[in-house]
């Protein structure tokens, strides 16, 4: 098989993006360990991607984006100013020329952002959360989401979701060909289902003043997270039941997170309550092993990358019925509606308290989560990316790409 190169977008800044940098990460290790004829590159810009470097190896590396012009502060204006007027005004970048004078065969746009360009494209746009809950984006952001979203899933070749919910969701959305739309799911950390040792146990728990036992939400501050509504489930258990359950937050932390502490101190929560805001990927870990459970009560995901990682940590999960969020846990999780308070601390009631329930879960959970890794994962991308490249297809390509989804 020649030798073809493939180009993933990784233009993110360190620590500001969540789940989307996991998921780079996770590719960048997996695509590194590969063999084969193809070249990854990773587009990064001057001012960020040095945290993915250390993570290129084999045949990927990084593929360097030229610095802004002058007048980017001019262009942001006009690009806020034309998204005030709506979704046809809204500003959709092209490429700068960057991918085409690398003689990049493939263009894989792994985040939500992306450009037009006329190298065959895969589009990733992780979910559709816009359409669904419009209330949770400032008028801009809903006028480019709108307009970037339809245009890029037009303009490429093949568009991924990441289970078959997502799946039907564009193919809802948007008027796309059922065979252009195919799932890939993610992955959590490789080391996400191993125990740290009891002294670094021991040492997390004091450095970030961990109470002995307590419930952990792993999320970003964002409005739908729905961190209000579990706040509101704690004080129906403290108030109701009179049980008074320990939660530590972590999570990057959002202009909405004001909202948050004030409610807190409304609802006398601030001795229940610890929130940590980023966390390093190390302590992330460790907090899962040192939780008695995990709540994840999201009113939307594409994916859901908390909840397989406190799967494969053995963490009991009680997990919102939502979206992709039930067929990806299955019978792993306690399940509850997020906008039902008293189901919501019924759930957090019952796995915080039955034994046999935690114990029952944590089994579950490990084996659901060892049905997903980031080798996996990689092995199929590499299957579309030649596919799209019109290259000679394995018969592991064509075996992978037959493949029911796991989700």
């Amino acid at each position: 098989m020649s030798p073809f190169r493939v180009c993933l977008d990784a233009r993110l800044h360190d620590g500001q993006h969540g789940g989307v940098q996991q998921v780079m990460a996770g590719l960048a290790s997996a695509l590194s360990a590969l063999e084969g004829p193809e070249e990854y590159h990773f587009l990064i810009t001057p001012e960020a991607g040095g945290w993915i470097r250390p993570l290129l190896g084999g045949s990927c590396r990084p593929l360097l984006a030229p610095p802004p012009r002058r007048g980017r502060r001019v262009r942001a204006f006009v690009r806020r100013a034309r998204a005030r007027l709506g979704p046809s005004w809204a500003y959709v970048p092209r490429s700068d020329g960057t991918i085409e004078r690398a003689g990049i065969d493939v263009m894989h746009f792994s985040v939500q952002s992306a450009f037009l360009t006329d190298v065959p494209s895969l589009y990733q746009p992780h979910d559709l959360q816009h359409l669904h809950l419009p209330d949770c984006f400032r008028p801009t952001e809903l006028a480019e989401r709108t307009a970037h979203y339809r245009q890029f899933c037009t303009a490429a070749h093949t568009v991924i979701a990441l289970s078959s919910w997502g799946r039907r969701d564009l193919l809802n959305a948007y008027p796309l060909p059922d065979d252009r739309v195919v799932v890939v799911p993610n992955a959590p950390p490789d080391d996400a289902g191993v125990r740290p040792d009891d002294s670094t146990l021991a040492a997390v728990r004091q450095r970030l003043a961990l109470p002995d036992a307590f419930l952990l939400c792993p999320a970003a501050t964002w409005p739908h997270k729905n961190h209000l509504g579990l706040l509101e489930a704690l004080v129906h258990l403290r108030d109701r039941e009179g049980l008074r359950v320990p939660l530590v937050c972590c999570g990057l932390p959002t202009s909405h997170g004001r909202l948050i502490d004030a409610r807190i101190v409304d609802r006398a929560l601030t001795s229940q309550v610890r929130q940590l805001g980023h966390v390093a990927p190390d302590e992330v870990r460790s907090l899962y092993h040192l939780a008695r459970a995990v709540v994840f009560p999201s009113r939307f995901e594409g994916f859901g990358l908390p909840v397989l990682e406190s799967l494969a940590a053995g963490t009991p999960l009680a997990c919102a019925a939502v979206t992709s969020l039930p067929s990806l846990a299955g019978e792993a999780a306690l399940f509850f509606d997020p906008v039902d308070t008293t189901a919501m601390a019924a759930a957090i009631a019952r796995v915080w308290l039955d034994d046999g329930l935690r114990a029952t879960l944590a089994t579950r959970g490990r084996s659901r989560a060892s049905a997903f890794s980031w080798d996996s994962t990689a092995r199929l991308l590499r299957a579309h990316y030649r596919r799209v490249a019109n290259r000679t297809l394995s018969e592991e390509d064509l075996a992978l790409l037959s493949a029911p989804p796991l989700l």
